[in-house]
């Protein structure tokens, strides 16, 4: 019986340990600080990560996006075209990104500003009023930290305790913003 050409290339047909996340919403939800936090959450994890913006309008109330891959290998392409996990922070990212996230994904979004999302067959789906929620915990701007917690609860590469790290050392110099983001964290991870 003959192997085929697969078999015989190291490697080849091996799942790789890989997450891929896009976070999405308007300019001035903190998109691109999530993934820079998610980014160096895998980086303190040992690691690879890629971490790439992308701003619609580069003013708060346009539309922005991070791509984040994190990954026990090397990475080769920093494009993130079917998210395993994707937070919509609003009902624009919603529509545009819901339709990439793979078979099997999670979709974690805004039930604040999205409303009710219709359950897509195949998918996890966590729908929560994270703006809402960051409101009644003192500042709605933490909105994604809880969306973070969220994820950190459901991801296989990312533990809370590196996100928790990585947010340590982004807020290093203001003790008051780290607490807040750390009860935000904390929220969503016992959503």
């Amino acid at each position: 019986m003959k192997k085929s050409v697969g078999s015989r290339v190291k490697g080849l047909g091996k799942k790789k340990n890989c997450e891929e996340i896009l976070c999405a919403g308007f300019g001035g939800q903190g998109i691109m600080f999530m993934g820079k936090l998610l980014a160096l959450a895998g980086l303190i994890g040992d690691r690879h990560v890629t971490w790439m913006p992308s701003y619609g309008a580069e003013v708060r109330g346009g539309t922005a996006y991070s791509m984040i891959k994190i990954s026990d290998d090397e990475i080769a392409n920093p494009i993130v075209i079917r998210p395993d996990i994707l937070i919509a922070m609003n009902k624009p990212s919603l529509v545009k990104y819901e339709g990439k996230l793979k078979d099997g994904g999670i979709l974690i979004s805004n039930k604040t500003l999205v409303g009710d999302v219709l359950k897509r067959k195949g998918i996890t789906l966590v729908n929560i009023p994270l703006t809402e929620a960051a409101s009644k915990l003192g500042d709605a701007r933490s909105a994604n930290m809880i969306a973070i917690g969220a994820l950190a609860k459901r991801s296989k590469m990312l533990s809370i305790r590196n996100i928790t790290s990585a947010l340590g050392s982004a807020f290093k110099s203001n003790e008051e913003l780290l607490s807040r983001n750390k009860k935000a964290l904390e929220k969503g991870y016992k959503w």
